[in-house]
């Protein structure tokens, strides 16, 4: 590992004064848990890594409102796991996390460096695409909301520019009540997993009026089944 500078901002906006849209070398740092393997392991040689541990308000808590709830980016895995709203309204993500690596992972790792790091062998991207979650990402001249799916582009790959963050995500709540998601393991149950799928369904009065099915482990990205989607219909 090469010597690199540490620096722990307490706010969003400083964070993003420290990066350098103009040097990848720079990068932020949420829980580290993967972020710190590649380092170990020479695939990464930040110069500088931008720490979000300290930075709090909104994007460390979760919010709900009449249709989504708002969860920022800062939140551990193990926080959103025991949240007693996201385990009334999206129950699903939470029995999910449970199986996610294990509870000193998700005691560190973030919701916003999950879904940056875009390793196609994980639990939540895929069942956030299912539920029809999108991702609020800021920068230093602004901030826009993208569906997680256009946040993910290959294989470690995001969407994301120079300098900007994941702050919040947003997941609907009117698929969650017909949602499942299954993961197949080589080993223990809360190995990653080699195949992942993801299905919510919007039902009324017995007729299945939209189906999202979502497909993990396969492809350099979760990926959208749309035959499956119009079986299910």
């Amino acid at each position: 590992m090469t010597p690199f500078e540490l620096v722990e901002p307490d706010s969003l906006e400083a964070a993003l004064a420290l990066l350098d849209p103009a040097d990848p070398s720079v990068r932020p740092a949420g829980g580290c848990t993967a972020l710190m393997l590649m380092m170990k392991a020479g695939m990464l040689k930040p110069s500088r890594l931008v720490s979000l541990r300290k930075v709090e308000g909104r994007y460390r808590g979760v919010e709900a409102d009449a249709e989504a709830l708002c969860i920022g980016a800062t939140c551990t895995l193990a926080a959103i796991e025991q949240s007693p709203a996201v385990q009334r309204a999206l129950p699903t993500v939470s029995r999910a996390l449970r199986t996610l690596a294990n509870v000193r992972v998700r005691n560190v790792a973030t919701l916003g460096g999950c879904l940056a790091h875009a390793d196609p062998h994980m639990d939540l991207p895929p069942l956030l695409i299912a539920l029809g979650a999108s991702v609020v990402i800021v920068g230093r001249t602004g901030s826009r909301e993208i569906p997680l799916a256009d946040l993910i582009s290959g294989y470690y790959e995001t969407t994301l520019e120079g300098g900007e963050l994941i702050a919040q995500a947003r997941i609907p709540t009117r698929l969650a009540r017909h949602c499942v998601y299954r993961k197949v393991t080589a080993r223990s149950a809360d190995d990653w997993p080699t195949l992942g799928v993801a299905i919510a369904l919007d039902v009324a009065e017995g007729v299945v009026r939209e189906a999202r099915a979502v497909l993990s482990a396969a492809f350099d990205r979760p990926t959208r089944l749309p035959a499956l989607e119009a079986l299910l219909r």
